[in-house]
């Protein structure tokens, strides 16, 4: 239990990370943080300090949400990588390295995906990527993104056989990610929410 515990506490510590928030003070003299929506992810790094830096930031992202999950395999637990991943979303969204004020739990969220169902995760990738590049909006692709990885695991639950805690996570995930983008949506329906030039 002990060693589960502490797990757990390494897979938080590690979405605590603050990518944004190094790479923008360490390349760029710039605290993300007093820019933009004021998020330490890779969005608002995109807005912020261009789009080397929101690739860097938002690949660094990822990567925690992927190794936080690989954490039970690592130490050979008979404990589920989703479970070290959801720490490391918590960890990303609301990080002790930053004042608990950090991401919006899209891109760490996709890391854990990744190493748990990478047929999915480039699902969700494509599904992202075409709403993107049809509405510019980087928030309403992010929130398709989670409605995507649910229907995935309904539809391959249907079709093949029924992956209870990917899905039970995936809805956990999508249900948040939308929470946090609450605020998008109200921008989205006003016709305020910024578009993305680069694409």
């Amino acid at each position: 239990m002990v060693q589960i515990i502490l797990v757990l506490i390494l897979a938080y510590l590690l979405g605590s990370i603050p990518s944004g928030l190094i790479i923008g003070k360490v390349f760029y003299k710039t605290d993300i943080r007093e820019h933009g929506s004021g998020n330490l992810g890779g969005t608002n790094t995109f807005r912020t300090l261009g789009v080397k830096a929101g690739l860097v930031v938002t690949l660094a992202d990822i990567l925690k949400g992927t190794l936080a999950a690989a954490l039970p395999l690592l130490f050979q637990m008979e404990i589920s990588p989703l479970l070290a991943g959801i720490f490391a979303v918590v960890g990303h969204t609301y990080p002790i390295f930053a004042g608990f004020r950090g991401g919006k739990a899209v891109a760490t969220s996709g890391g854990v995906v990744l190493l748990y169902a990478p047929f999915m995760f480039i699902t969700v990738l494509i599904f992202f990527f075409i709403s993107l590049y049809i509405s510019k909006y980087v928030s309403l692709s992010s929130m398709i993104a989670g409605v995507t990885a649910v229907l995935f695991a309904v539809v391959s639950g249907l079709v093949r056989e029924w992956d209870i805690p990917l899905l039970v996570v995936v809805l956990l995930l999508a249900s948040f990610v939308i929470y946090r983008h609450r605020a998008n949506i109200k921008r989205i329906i006003n016709k305020t929410e910024p578009k993305i030039k680069w694409l």
